[in-house]
């Protein structure tokens, strides 16, 4: 029976994804304890949404540290990227869809330094002539983590096999993201 806070909290993520209004006892059947216990782990609904939109945040943060965007070639950056946030896109499908995040001041200023560091990549990328300029570079990175979030919820559905979900977010994105040589 899993207790843990982080066991309890990949459960949370997994409801979560795809289902925002699940009601706690959902969320405590998936981690395989009590509601009580899941009480005693997250007082309540409110502190266990804030706690998995942090750990996501944290997560993403941390792969983009790992992925080192800001050096080398923004296509290898982007690639890097994508390998190192894949693995925690389910975690990107709950930051997406759950709306009470955005009403914490905490969260959104960890969201927007994140979101920058995404932002800078595509700009600077753009500079060098490897992305498109007539897509703006907020616009990037915001349909980057939109397709992070849709490979969450294709992984969880079983529409996208895990180990080809790294491939093929960044072919979709690359295939769209970068100027063509004509141009």
């Amino acid at each position: 029976m899993a207790t843990d806070r982080d066991s309890v909290l990949e459960a949370a993520v997994g409801v979560l994804s795809r289902r925002p209004t699940a009601h706690l006892d959902e969320i405590a059947r998936a981690a395989g304890i009590s509601r009580a216990t899941l009480h005693r782990i997250f007082p309540g609904r409110e502190a266990l949404i804030r706690e998995v939109g942090a750990t996501g945040l944290r997560r993403f943060a941390a792969a983009l540290d790992t992925a080192e965007i800001e050096t080398g070639d923004p296509e290898a950056a982007l690639r890097r990227l994508i390998e190192a946030v894949v693995p925690d896109a389910a975690l990107c499908a709950f930051l997406a869809g759950e709306n009470q995040l955005y009403d914490d001041p905490e969260i959104n200023e960890l969201w927007e330094v994140q979101d920058a560091r995404v932002r800078g990549l595509f700009l600077r990328g753009q500079q060098l002539g490897v992305f498109r300029i007539e897509l703006s570079a907020g616009w990037l990175s915001e349909a980057f983590f939109d397709l992070v979030a849709g490979v969450g919820w294709a992984v969880q559905d079983g529409r996208l096999a895990p180990r080809d979900s790294a491939f093929s977010l960044a072919e979709l994105l690359l295939g769209g993201a970068l100027r063509r040589k004509s141009e």
